[in-house]
């Protein structure tokens, strides 16, 4: 977004990014609950918090992403704006949302296959909703998508395939760190991380094509007052 925004606006739209943020944080905890894996991105912190369980999902998220801000701070040196820092108190935001995500995912009732890949589906157009919102509120990206813009900039690589290489790698690594953690078991990364890996972006063009416009509009209303 290039124009100006008035305060008011500036003020809505972060309050629709934190919350967006707690419907992505649910839609993680929701996919958990189903214990056939998470998002590509979540995968790796998932894995280490099965392993270690002295710390949650949530506290391995906060981890996971601030190494991410940490890696675009090394990739773009004077590049990275300060305004980029942003990312740190939004990512502690996202990995409490994720804990009290999973205090409510707790009450989902967990019998037989078919119900924890439900979870999977469920938490999956949760995660992507919460995504679709971050869109429409379009103040600031989330650690992983700002990661893969920093590796973008950097390498000159479109956007959308640096992405790919992103997921993929994030799947691989969690899939590593589980065989090393686990007895050469697969923990963590299962078909659950191959759905939403597939679905996810399916449902954030659905809700963002619903809900995006409207949202704009919305938040845009103010924008002649100033």
């Amino acid at each position: 977004m290039n124009r100006k925004m008035s305060g008011k606006e500036l003020i809505g739209r972060y309050a629709l990014f934190i919350f967006s943020l707690f419907i992505s944080a649910l839609g993680v905890a929701i996919t958990k609950r189903g214990e056939l894996g998470v998002s590509p991105i979540s995968s790796a912190a998932n894995v280490l918090s099965m392993r270690f369980t002295e710390l949650s999902l949530g506290s391995w998220l906060i981890i996971w992403n601030c190494v991410l801000i940490v890696g675009q701070i090394a990739l773009l040196g004077k590049r990275f704006k300060p305004a980029q820092l942003l990312q740190v108190p939004l990512s502690f935001l996202f990995g409490w949302f994720t804990d009290i995500g999973m205090e409510i995912a707790a009450l989902i009732p967990v019998s037989g296959y078919f119900i924890r890949l439900g979870c999977v589906l469920l938490g999956t157009f949760v995660l992507g909703f919460g995504i679709s919102l971050a869109v429409a509120a379009d103040v600031i990206m989330n650690s992983g998508e700002a990661f893969v813009k920093a590796v973008s900039d950097v390498s000159g690589k479109e956007f959308g395939n640096v992405k790919i290489a992103f997921d993929i790698s994030c799947v691989l690594f969690a899939v590593v760190l589980s065989l090393i953690f686990f007895d050469m078991r697969i923990v963590g990364a299962r078909e659950g991380t191959v759905i939403a890996a597939l679905l996810t972006g399916v449902a954030v063009k659905l809700f963002t094509r619903l809900f995006g416009q409207k949202l704009d509009i919305l938040l845009s209303a103010n924008v002649s007052e100033v």
